[in-house]
């Protein structure tokens, strides 16, 4: 498992970098029978001059066996921008999942 991590506009401290970690380190129970994979994520400020609004944004790539996953949030607070990143990714990958379960029990054409 590699997450990397990269921050825009803020600071990347040590309490946040365990925080990604964290949340986004629950995807490796989905993603451990599915082979090798690495996880890329920024986090940041879409620019200086933003004051109100949802000022805060989550990006993250997932990429295992030539699959790869993406999703992205904008919050008002960084956390919850990463919880729902993850949350989303989630939902992604239990999807498909699901569909190369489905495929495995078709009957065969013979």
């Amino acid at each position: 498992m590699n997450i990397d991590i990269h921050a825009k506009n803020i600071e990347l401290n040590a309490p946040l970098r365990a925080y990604i970690e964290e949340k986004l380190g629950d995807l490796g129970r989905l993603l451990s029978t599915m082979g090798d994979y690495s996880i890329h994520v920024e986090v940041g400020i879409p620019s200086q001059r933003h004051a109100s609004g949802e000022v805060f944004y989550a990006e993250s790539n997932v990429s295992v066996g030539g699959q790869l996953f993406r999703a992205e949030a904008s919050h008002f607070d960084l956390h919850a921008a990463i919880v729902e990143c993850k949350d989303d990714l989630k939902n992604q990958i239990n999807r498909f999942k699901d569909k190369q379960r489905e495929q495995e029990r078709q009957p065969s054409e013979e």
